[in-house]
């Protein structure tokens, strides 16, 4: 049941609800993926107003897809009670706090968040269809992706609840991704394999994230069903399993840069990153507590992109090949 609390008046306590309820500081982050895309296209590329345009219509568009990502996992989550399991059921802590749910507290009810949610995925919808319409890039795959991302991305926990069916980390990694790969296609209508790196950097980190959450919230997702690698893999196979992921996660570098496929700056630049993925792990192998390696991979994910940001604008301004 719902954390009864006195509710608040006014605007900005609204507000800040609803704010909580999209989880605002993830929606930053994503947010992210914007700057990548930015300092890949760099200086002259942004100075085209069409450019520029695109790229415009394409965040605000994304605000509502992520409110409305943000906001229906949060309604399937209390109507089939695994938040109510990963959130009520155990300490509140720093790490994961209760708060952060505006449903569970009682702040905000099904009804609201569900318009809220839907009203979210019809203002992304309009405003990257004016993406679409403005770009003078509509080459299919670049529409196939755009697509896909605003259909599936919500699907995750809402809708098919993908999630559910041992599609999440798959949903995730694609989404993430493309929110990197998709404004830089519409801006330019082509995927060199660096800013194909980039994307899914930006993706596993995103995952990185979430897998490790997914291990703290076994106990809940298993008693509704939700089929995550974590429930469905023994605790050794999930260990295995977050072991893979990591490996994947840096020979998303480290193969292209063998084979020459991307620049030598570019894998220079993102050592740190891979320290940082490769402690998170080991980490956890040794304590076997995964909200510290959760913390450590929301580190990770701004680390690689903080490494992309630089690395890019310092090559634009080097006039190195990108």
């Amino acid at each position: 049941m719902p954390i009864e609390n006195p509710a608040r008046t006014g605007t900005a306590a609204l507000v800040g609800r609803y704010a909580r309820l999209v989880k605002y500081k993830f929606v930053l982050d994503f947010l992210l993926a914007l700057v990548v895309v930015a300092t890949a296209l760099g200086p002259a590329a942004l100075a085209d107003p069409v450019t520029l345009t695109v790229l415009l219509l394409f965040v605000v568009g994304m605000l509502g897809v992520l409110a409305a990502v943000m906001t229906l996992d949060d309604v399937t989550g209390l109507k089939d009670g695994s938040d109510t399991e990963n959130y009520l059921r155990v300490p509140d802590t720093a790490l994961r706090p209760v708060k952060r749910k505006p449903l569970l507290t009682g702040e905000l009810t099904v009804d609201q968040a569900q318009r809220f949610g839907y009203a979210g995925l019809i203002w992304g919808a309009l405003w990257w269809a004016a993406a679409i319409a403005v770009s003078p890039h509509k080459e299919p795959w670049v529409l196939a992706v755009t697509v896909l991302l605003i259909t599936t991305s919500v699907q995750y926990s809402w809708g098919l609840k993908l999630s559910y069916h041992g599609l999440g980390e798959a949903t995730l990694l694609f989404s993430a991704s493309a929110f990197v790969i998709a404004p830089y296609g519409l801006a330019t209508g082509e995927l060199p394999v660096l800013v194909l790196v980039q994307g899914l950097l930006f993706g596993f980190g995103q995952l990185m994230i979430s897998g490790y959450s997914n291990t703290n919230d076994i106990p809940g997702d298993s008693a509704v069903g939700r089929r995550t690698a974590a429930v469905v893999l023994s605790e050794r196979g999930n260990r295995v399993f977050l072991g893979l992921l990591t490996a994947a996660n840096l020979l998303v570098v480290l193969a292209p840069a063998a084979v020459g496929a991307i620049p030598w700056w570019f894998a220079a630049a993102v050592l740190p990153f891979m320290a940082l993925r490769t402690a998170q792990y080991a980490g956890f192998l040794r304590t076997g507590d995964p909200l510290p390696a959760r913390s450590k991979g929301i580190a990770a994910f701004r680390v690689v992109v903080l490494c992309t940001v630089v690395a890019n604008v310092a090559a634009h301004a080097a006039g190195w090949p990108f």
